[in-house]
């Protein structure tokens, strides 16, 4: 019972003692120790078991029971001494919050102590400043009073002198005078209520009235509209008068100004009468000669009278220019029959230097004033008569050489006054592009005769392969007509404009480019009767001489001139035009039409080097191959077509060595075009004798190192042929390298054959496989059981996206199109 009682003490002790991790850990890390018995997991068997390891070790249990028996005795009388430290620590506790409050009582009276005596030393300062801020107030309000009278007083003695001088007509004393009597009135807009403020606000505006009527009426008097000017000229009185125009209203100003200049002109339109035989456009020099005059007239006998802000020189100028630009608009409605081009285009140039004249000197800041209208900004360049402007020479040279984008001379700045008179003549610019229009279909019909009289370039000469002479007279015509065009106008016009240079583009393509081109019996484009009719087989097809070869590769590089120049023309009306037409320039049809007669050329050269090849082809298709006894070098026929690529590919490279891209479009097209026929025609060689089909793989192995070398052939200088080109002629002859293998290959097993067929060529087309059959030479039954086996053989097409892909072997290669169609004329030939 004893022990029972022991061990329920002990599991009560250890679930007293059973303290959570947190105040373990904060336990562990105030009070740190080694000794296993301070330990959370504490074991006695493991702790028992470490003391006494062995049985040996038992032999001094005694002692051990001592030290934990001393151990156990000083932890009771820490624990003890402990407990009795706290008796009284509640109490002191108590003590000590008792003794915080009480400090916190007498804190708090101090710091309200303190705020009683701020508030009255507060109260103390506020009487103490009371009267000072008092004299402050009364100080202030003296001393506005003091400069209010002070100007009531100055605005009182201001209109008196003010009246008093106006009627003794002292313009220079009232100047200044009114400027400061305006000034000490603004000061008094707050006491407009006052009667007498009113009165004397009300008396300055009166006297700014009689001034204006009484400046105004001395112009009258001084200018009479009669045009009779007063005998002793300009004077002061009326240099003053200006000045205290600036100062009132600038309907003054602006009427005084509007009065002189319609007196200072009124001579003008008597001279330039509509009925005058010098107001015509041939005399318009006349017109400008007489403002010249006019201009320096003034400076000398009226320019100190004005004063300078006033740019009265200039707004005389601009004057002119507006009723110049309205009477010549209305005698050339009137007489619109009469203008011809060279008239017009000689009343458009004086004008155009006139309006640089102006630009030159004066800087256009009264085109903003008022009714005057700034007319709108030219675009840049298209003053002539600035002089770091490039000249003419230097045009036609930059477009000689296609560049139009040429560097050039920094622009000058905008002629402000551009437009201001010629803007009359943009209605009557028809007379103008029809007459463009008419020289340029001249033009064109120059260049068909002068072709037609000189005939193609001379092989061996430095025509050969270059642009025609008449490419670049046309375009530097275009360049004139653009630039001269674009003085007159940037609106309307130069539309009109770029629609005649699109008709001629397109008619230069087709009479001089187009027209031109050798002509073949048969288009490469679909078969005629006539064709069909005249083809023999084996017959020489009809070659281009060499100077039709020169002539087609010559415009073939005119054509690219063309193209490159069109595209820089567009880029240049665009900039020319006003910027809101600038989407109505649009000449890509014509680069369309260029890029059309570059690809004819090129294929016309690739026809005639086909059509020369042909022969040998055919030749190759009618040997006996089964009859072949030895393999030797290559066969006549690869030495025939090697000759044609000899003579014509190194002609074709010397004449296009100026745009190499489309010799190797030629190139390329070549190669398409003679690999699926050279493939096509090895198909009809059948029977084939395993020497056979060893001589034809040694034939082809030449052909296609000939054709891998075909770009640079004939050259002193070897360049790496374009990896394009190399590409295509690569897969094709492989291609014909593996028809030939599986040929020489063994038909027996056949289970064998047909997978080395379908290894080789990856070719799932039964049409393809039966013609290798027929290379063979095997018979009709046998071949039955290969194509059974063959397509027995073919591997299952996958599902999902590659399905297409494996759909697509079995689509028409191009040598199946090619057999199609020599199989249809044949047809044709046996119906007619």
């Amino acid at each position: 019972m004893m022990e029972e009682e022991d061990l329920e003490f002990v599991e009560e002790l250890e679930a007293v003692l059973q303290l959570t991790p947190d105040v373990q850990l904060a336990i562990e890390q105030v009070f740190p120790s080694q000794d296993p018995l301070d330990r959370a997991d504490f074991n006695a068997v493991e702790y028992i078991n470490t003391l006494f390891p062995t049985e040996q070790s038992l032999a001094n249990i005694d002692e051990v029971v001592n030290k934990i028996r001393l151990k156990i005795r000083r932890l009771d009388d820490n624990i003890r001494t402990v407990v009795r430290g706290q008796t009284n620590v509640g109490q002191d506790g108590r003590q000590a919050l008792e003794e915080a409050q009480k400090a916190i009582q007498q804190l708090f009276g101090k710091i309200k102590d303190i705020k009683d005596k701020a508030e009255k030393s507060e109260q103390m300062v506020k009487e103490i400043t009371r009267d000072i801020k008092q004299l402050d107030h009364a100080k202030r309000h003296l001393t506005t009073s003091i400069t209010t009278l002070n100007h009531l007083h100055m605005l009182a003695g201001g209109v008196d002198s003010l009246e008093a001088m106006t009627r003794r007509r002292q313009y220079g004393e009232v100047a200044n005078l009114l400027q400061g009597v305006m000034n000490v009135l603004e000061h008094f807009h707050k006491y407009m209520g006052i009667p007498q403020i009113r009165q004397l606000s009300e008396r300055v505006k009166a006297a700014q009235t009689e001034l204006g009527q009484q400046i105004l009426a001395d112009f009258e008097e001084a200018f009479p509209s009669q045009g009779t000017k007063r005998p002793g000229g300009p004077s002061n009185v009326l240099r003053d008068a200006c000045l205290i125009a600036n100062i009132l209203d600038p309907r003054i100003k602006q009427e005084i100004i509007k009065k002189f200049i319609k007196q200072h002109l009124s001579e003008y339109l008597v001279l330039f009468q509509e009925n005058q035989d010098v107001a015509w456009l041939d005399k318009i020099d006349r017109r400008y000669a007489w403002i010249k005059r006019q201009l320096v007239d003034y400076e000398e006998k009226f320019g100190r009278m004005f004063p300078r802000e006033w740019y009265m020189t200039e707004r005389i100028a601009v004057e002119f220019c507006h009723v110049t630009r309205t009477e010549l608009a209305k005698i050339m409605r009137t007489r619109a029959k009469e203008i011809e081009v060279k008239l017009l285009l000689f009343a458009i140039q004086r004008t155009t230097n006139f309006e640089g004249f102006l630009a030159k000197r004066f800087s256009g800041c009264t085109l903003t004033d008022g009714a005057l209208k700034k007319l709108e900004s030219p675009p840049p360049s298209t003053n002539p008569f600035l002089e770091d402007e490039s000249t003419p020479e230097m045009e036609e040279l930059a477009m000689e050489k296609g560049d139009l984008d040429q560097p050039k001379k920094p622009k000058a700045p905008d002629n402000p006054f551009h437009g201001i008179v010629s803007k009359c003549f943009e209605p009557h610019l028809y007379v103008y592009i029809e007459s463009q229009d008419k020289n340029l279909g001249e033009l064109i019909d120059r260049f068909v005769a002068d072709f037609k009289a000189q005939g193609p370039p001379k092989p061996n000469t430095d025509e050969v392969g270059a642009v025609l002479p008449s490419c670049a007279d046309l375009f530097v015509y275009y360049k004139k007509c653009m630039v001269q065009c674009s003085q007159l106008s940037t609106g309307e016009p130069m539309i009109a404009l770029s629609t005649i240079f699109q008709k001629y583009l397109r008619e230069y393509a087709w009479k001089i480019l187009s027209g031109n081109l050798p002509k073949t019996t048969s288009s490469s484009g679909g078969l005629t009767i006539s064709s069909l009719l005249k083809e023999k087989e084996g017959s020489e097809a009809a070659k281009f001489t060499l100077e039709e070869l020169c002539l087609i590769c010559s415009i073939l590089s005119t054509a690219e001139y063309c193209l490159a120049t069109t595209q820089q023309l567009e880029e240049k009306l665009k900039e020319k035009v006003d910027v809101s037409l600038t989407e109505r320039i649009n000449l890509t049809g014509e680069m369309d039409t260029f890029s059309t007669v570059i690809s004819n050329s090129i294929q016309l050269l690739v026809q005639d080097l086909d059509a020369a090849c042909d022969p040998a082809l055919t030749a190759m298709s009618k040997m006996q191959w089964q009859n072949v006894e030895h393999v030797g070098d290559q066969s006549p026929y690869v030495t025939s077509v090697i000759l044609h690529i000899k003579q014509n590919v190194p002609i074709i490279r010397d004449n296009l060595a100026s745009t190499r891209k489309y010799f190797t479009q030629f190139c390329i097209k070549f190669a398409n075009s003679f690999i699926p026929k050279f493939i096509t025609h090895l198909f009809k060689c059948k029977p084939i004798s395993m020497v056979g089909a060893e001589q034809l793989l040694l034939d082809t192995h030449s052909l296609k190192m000939v054709l891998l070398d075909l770009p640079s052939i004939g050259s002193q200088v070897v360049r790496k042929a374009p990896a394009s080109y190399t590409k295509i002629v690569v897969k094709g002859m492989t291609r014909a390298e593996m028809i030939l293998k599986v040929v020489m290959a063994p038909h027996e097993p056949s289970v064998v054959f047909v997978d080395n067929y379908i290894k080789l060529l990856t070719d799932c087309n039964t049409e393809t496989f039966q013609k290798i059959l027929d290379m063979k030479g095997l018979k009709r039954s046998e071949q039955s059981s290969m194509l059974e086996l063959f397509r027995q053989r073919l591997p299952t097409p996958p599902a999902g996206p590659e399905a297409s892909s494996s759909l697509s072997l079995l689509a028409p290669t191009p040598e199946q199109e090619s057999s199609r169609i020599r199989k249809l004329e044949k047809l044709i030939k046996k119906r007619l």
